[in-house]
């Protein structure tokens, strides 16, 4: 097929929408036969993927891969920051953590004006590392499918930019410019953010898409002209508000948009609140599953009325477990499990429900032991080193294959206290080399630090069993199948309200 240029969608401000638009894409280039693949240079997220490789990513790119039909590497994101705090972050390059950074070193790559000398990461080094990702990764698909980050004119960044337009312009990327319409003042976000480029800047933005309105779009067809007479740039398309439509995002911005209390005639499942969570996609399968109410919660009277509590993964598990304490969490998730409810953890939540937690090398912070929540009869001893594995396994005495990926720092080990009989327990997981990870106590307490395992449908079942009224007849919902009917229906959706001549005509 004749070969496309890359297309990158730029923003002008944060989730408006960019990673869904670039999803949609890689499902519709893949429908019309070429074989796309996504990019983000640098990407900030606590929600991450583990690539075939055991190497780490965010999970957007992860998402537009599966999207695109073809399996994640590092190539489609080979810069991914994990904050650990609102000051700090470790950064990930090309898959592997090399550090923990303050905000100013990560940014700060000048010279000192007194000693000459180079402060911060070396950013000369993560934009050579970006270029080559991104050189390998279009020698192997076609096109490329390109992300950026936040919004484009951010003047006072443009020096220091790897993921923007200094990458579209290495790229030779043609850009196409997505605004929320949603938020207000669409005109004055597309119009000021193409000002605020260089007219080099300005010549690579080929197309506006606007997203996210409501109602009936023929009803801004005078606001299109406006644009278009203003920038000189045509406005490719119109995107309705989808509300029907669930693709996995990695933005915590969208938890605060998730149920907060339980329902009534549902299975209630809560997922504590944690400060520093991670991987709530973790939760995705369940939140759609017909039988039961996911909600995120760390309200004491709310965790009380749930039938399943859910611990999930967190970036800092001892200041979390510390929180959990202090606000009380804690407590009402015990009194919970004492109650009858379920507790099951995952990664850093299972972490937490063991008897204790050692930092001896300070790997999160200076306290280097913190009491668990007791549940589970296991330590768990920080380390520097993290496990990333994309792996298979077979849950409990169950015969079918799961699919899950593992993501932490900290090994787990089985506690047995001198003045204390062993506790009894089993493991969860077996993997294919046949090791074990993960702890079982009873049907109603058990950890684990796999990632993915809900969307397991025999796993949910088996979670949800205990809950499921006498005689009823519970359908296993296939999340797999799902996904794909999301993938679909969402490229229909933008395929319908693009020009996808005018679109074609300039990638060609």
């Amino acid at each position: 097929m004749t070969p496309l240029h890359p297309i990158m969608f730029a923003g002008t401000g944060s989730d408006v929408g960019k990673s869904i638009v670039a999803t949609a894409f890689c499902r519709i280039f893949r429908q019309d036969g070429y074989h796309p693949a996504p990019f983000k240079a640098q990407n900030m997220a606590l929600n991450s993927y583990a690539t075939p490789e055991g190497l780490e990513i965010g999970r957007a790119q992860a998402v537009q891969a599966e999207a695109a039909g073809i399996a994640c590497h590092t190539d489609m994101n080979p810069i991914l920051l994990k904050p650990n705090s609102d000051h700090t972050s470790q950064v990930v390059l090309n898959g592997k953590p090399i550090g923990n950074y303050h905000a100013r070193e990560y940014f700060d790559s000048g010279r000192s004006k007194d000693q000459g000398e180079r402060r911060g990461i070396d950013r000369d080094l993560l934009r050579c590392e970006a270029h080559a990702a991104f050189d390998r990764l279009a020698s192997r698909y076609n096109p490329i499918v390109m992300e950026g980050a936040g919004s484009i004119a951010e003047i006072n960044l443009k020096d220091r930019d790897l993921v923007n337009m200094s990458m579209a312009m290495y790229a030779k990327a043609d850009v196409i410019l997505v605004a929320d319409i949603d938020r207000g003042g669409v005109f004055a976000s597309v119009y000021g953010t193409l000002m605020l480029l260089s007219p080099e800047e300005r010549q690579r933005v080929k197309g506006i898409i606007i997203n996210k309105f409501r109602g009936d779009s023929s009803l801004f067809e005078e606001g299109r002209r406006m644009i278009e007479e203003l920038c000189g740039i045509p406005v490719l398309a119109v995107l309705p508000y989808f509300k029907d439509i669930h693709i996995e995002e990695e933005d915590s911005v969208s938890l605060e948009l998730k149920a907060r209390e339980v329902a009534q005639g549902k299975i209630n499942i809560a997922v504590v609140m944690l400060r520093q969570l991670s991987n709530f996609t973790d939760f995705d399968a369940l939140e759609r599953d017909p039988c039961a109410h996911l909600f995120y919660t760390n309200n004491t009277e709310e965790l009380q009325k749930a039938d399943i509590i859910i611990l999930p993964g967190s970036k800092n598990t001892i200041a979390d477990l510390i929180e959990l304490r202090r606000n009380g969490a804690a407590q009402a998730i015990l009194k919970a499990h004492h109650d009858g409810a379920t507790v099951m953890g995952i990664c850093g939540g299972y972490q937490m429900m063991g008897q204790e937690i050692l930092d001896p090398y300070h790997v999160e912070g200076d306290i280097e032991r913190v009491p668990g929540l007791g549940l589970l009869p296991v330590s768990t001893t920080m380390s520097g080193e993290k496990r990333t594995v994309q792996t298979t396994f077979r849950f409990l005495h169950y015969g079918e294959e799961c699919k899950g990926y593992e993501i932490h720092m900290g090994q787990s080990t089985c506690y047995t206290p001198d003045s204390s009989l062993p506790m009894p327990h089993a493991t969860l997981n077996t993997l294919p080399d046949g090791s074990t990870e993960g702890t079982f106590l009873s049907s109603k307490c058990f950890g684990t630090y796999m990632h993915g395992i809900l969307d397991n449908p025999v796993v949910v079942d088996y979670l949800l069993a205990p809950f499921v009224g006498k005689g009823e007849q519970r359908q296993s919902f296939d999340y797999t199948a799902y996904k794909e009917q999301q993938y679909n229906l969402l490229a229909e959706r933008v395929r319908k309200a693009v020009d996808m001549n005018r679109l074609y005509q300039i990638l060609t």
